[in-house]
């Protein structure tokens, strides 16, 4: 199973390293773009160490994080529109890079590079501390609120982690077209939530309680 489960992980990998230089390399009509290369780098160097530890320590997690089939048919427009949002800011991000449009200065870029690896570290450690992830929402046989560490100031810091990856992937590329685009995932993630909570509140014992806990779903202090 664990051998089956390593190349299933290794192929979406390589399908998603293939996407995403096609995405950004073709419209830009050039290889060298070396904001596209730092980001397919902090992309998919950590991603690639984070699924071989997911594999040696939690495999059933790697699993869970590899099913992606949405069952809900609200939450199915929302994966579809927000696949829609990353083909078209990648697309934009590299037509930028080609027709010079609007380029961000290089500390802009490093800058949301750094912003990106502490959002990809943050993601990291929402991961060992919620063996129940998962990338659809449902609630899982023997799943337990988990209240400790990021989930006792927000309820969805996996969500956060991956806003902030988002927001700052176009910045990245070095482009402020992209990046407005890329806006537009703040409402889709939202709507996620909204959805998601229905789900746990109504199917999850003790999430109620931990609403009533934690009052804050994405960002302290503000939703």
């Amino acid at each position: 199973m664990k051998e089956n489960l390593t190349i299933q992980a290794l192929a979406k990998f390589s399908l998603g390293v293939l996407l995403v230089w096609v995405l950004i390399f073709l419209p830009a009509g050039t290889l060298s773009y070396w904001q596209g290369w730092l980001l397919m780098l902090i992309l998919f160097v950590p991603m690639l160490v984070a699924g071989f530890v997911m594999l040696a320590k939690s495999p059933s997690l790697l699993q869970k994080r590899l099913n992606a089939k949405e069952q809900q048919g609200e939450q199915k427009t929302v994966v579809r529109l927000s696949g829609v949002l990353f083909v078209a800011a990648f697309v934009v991000a590299g037509l930028n890079r080609r027709f010079q449009w609007c380029e961000l200065p290089d500390w802009c870029v490093w800058t949301a590079a750094g912003v990106f690896l502490c959002s990809y570290l943050m993601y990291a450690e929402v991961l060992r501390e919620n063996a129940y992830l998962s990338r659809t929402i449902e609630v899982q046989e023997g799943q337990k609120v988990i209240d400790t560490g990021l989930y006792g100031i927000v309820r969805h810091p996996m969500y956060t982690a991956t806003t902030i990856l988002f927001l700052s992937m176009p910045l990245v590329l070095g482009s402020l077209w992209a990046f407005l685009i890329m806006l537009l995932y703040i409402p889709l993630i939202v709507k996620r939530i909204k959805n998601e909570e229905k789900v746990l509140t109504k199917g999850l014992e003790g999430y109620g309680e931990y609403k009533q806990k934690v009052k804050y779903r994405l960002i302290p202090f503000v939703w």
